[in-house]
């Protein structure tokens, strides 16, 4: 479907379709920002929550239907922890009637999140994975939120990028662009981690990943963080005429991008192993650049796979080894156990704090009716948390036991492509920071990203020494 093409009428789709492939896709969004624009002053768009940050209540002051953990100032606040654990210990599968994203269910213990992620006959990624809905005039697609066959076929396309072979290849690169932005870090004063180092070094790795101009990859991280952060799908602050312009702006870009790459195919040149150049090269995916919505949002999720997940990862390292200093002494002394930290790192931040999904059918889970049709909302934050599933779970054990089987890169179908390359990522910047920096201090209060989707920060000052 394409921006041209959405609430019209069924038997023009094709027609409409076609013209839309030959209308370039930035100019299609410029339309569809207009159009909003003109139902917002008429009075006829959707209403789009507003998020006012308040002190939250004590969990324990709350009767059990009054729980909504899909607050964006959840975490901020402090208070995810306690909210979660109640849910887990009185009831683990929890029904949500007035949240602002509409009712959902939480699924906040371990067995139960493995269960939902890895039975999609039962439990379907469409339409999107995240709580609210998309920006009205923004419904992009993409294959995350797609079921099988359509996920597989898409995915498949794509995951050559991280193969074994290539991550071999990538290594060397990775680890000399950690160093250059290590070395140039001041020592003795305060900086932000988050954008001197974190933002820094996965926006290099995203230029890689998509062969972007290298000098314009900070673009990569802000359409990243406006993707999302919109408040009617995380509830985030980001503004939607900006996002609108932002959208517009990648569109053009990654448009220009698959052109120049299809243009190079087209005269038999070599394709490199970059996300468009494996999208060309699939026979399911090498048109994808003429349904215009499944463009644009593939383009959007492997940006923010590629940005999230890794780049708040980096930071909460940091800070988990701030808040427990002894297990910093004990990778000093033995950093051989980076590999297995890089494990307990992604648990214990949890950087994507949930995935939805929709049930095909009833379903019974935990003593819980969930009706076909009902929303559901796998909380990977509480189930990463879970004493019934993990051993001291809100310690952070850098030589922990079995410390891959946390839940942060999903199960099933569905799990994180790009887990392999994360893991390379940080392994490497840990182990060039341990050859470099005998100390490295938090200063102040981490600042934290408003949202109940994506676990980040916006700003961590540190010291190294």
């Amino acid at each position: 479907m394409s921006l041209l093409s959405s609430r019209l009428e069924p038997a023009l789709q094709p027609v409409l379709d076609k013209v839309a492939s030959r209308i370039p896709l930035h100019w299609q969004i410029k339309g569809a920002h207009a159009f909003q624009s003109v139902k917002k002053r008429a009075g006829k768009n959707r209403a789009v929550p507003v998020f006012r940050e308040v002190p939250l209540p004590g969990v324990s002051t709350l009767a059990l239907a009054d729980i909504d953990v899909s607050n964006p100032f959840l975490y901020r606040q402090g208070l995810w922890h306690s909210y979660f654990k109640r849910l887990r210990d009185e009831c683990p599968v929890h029904y949500q009637a007035n949240s602002p994203f509409g009712p959902f269910w939480s699924i906040t213990r371990y067995e139960d999140i493995l269960f939902v992620d890895t039975r999609h006959d039962l439990f379907s990624a469409e339409p999107i994975i995240s709580i609210g809905p998309q920006p009205e005039g923004l419904e992009i697609e993409t294959f995350i939120a797609m079921d099988p066959p359509r996920h597989d076929q898409q995915r498949q396309a794509v995951q050559n990028v991280v193969a074994p072979k290539n991550l071999a290849q990538m290594e060397d690169l990775i680890r000399s662009r950690t160093a250059e932005v290590l070395d140039h870090l001041p020592i003795g004063e305060p900086f932000d981690w988050v954008q001197r180092v974190s933002i820094e070094l996965t926006s290099r790795m995203l230029a890689t990943l998509f062969d972007f101009p290298f000098e314009q990859r900070h673009k990569l991280a802000y359409w990243s963080d406006l993707a999302a952060g919109s408040p009617e799908t995380t509830g985030g602050n980001a503004d939607n005429d900006e996002g609108f312009r932002a959208a517009a702006d990648m569109a053009r870009q990654m448009s220009s991008l698959w052109r120049e790459k299809e243009a190079r195919k087209a005269a038999g040149e070599d394709m490199g192993f970059d996300l468009i150049s494996l999208l060309l090269a699939n026979e399911n995916t090498r048109d994808m650049i003429n349904r215009p919505m499944e463009f644009i949002g593939n383009m959007v999720l492997l940006i923010v796979g590629g940005n999230d997940t890794t780049r708040n990862s980096m930071t909460g390292g940091v800070l988990a080894l701030n808040q427990f200093p002894d297990q910093f002494v004990r990778l000093k002394q033995n950093p051989d156990l980076v590999p297995n930290m890089v494990s307990e790192i992604i648990r214990w931040q949890t950087p994507l704090a949930y995935m939805r999904r929709v049930a095909k059918q009833d379903v019974e889970l935990s003593g819980q009716t969930i009706r076909k049709g009902d929303k559901v909302v796998m909380w990977y934050a509480s189930g990463n948390r879970d004493e019934r599933a993990i051993e001291n779970p809100d310690q952070f054990i850098i030589d922990r036991q079995n410390a891959r089987k946390h839940l942060s890169f999903g199960f099933g179908v569905h799990r994180c492509m790009g887990n392999r390359l994360a893991e390379m990522q940080l392994r490497i910047l840990w182990e060039e920071l341990l050859k470099r920096f005998e100390a490295i201090e938090v200063v102040g209060e981490p600042e934290y990203v408003q949202s109940n989707f994506v676990r980040g920060y916006t700003r961590m000052n540190v010291r190294l020494g």
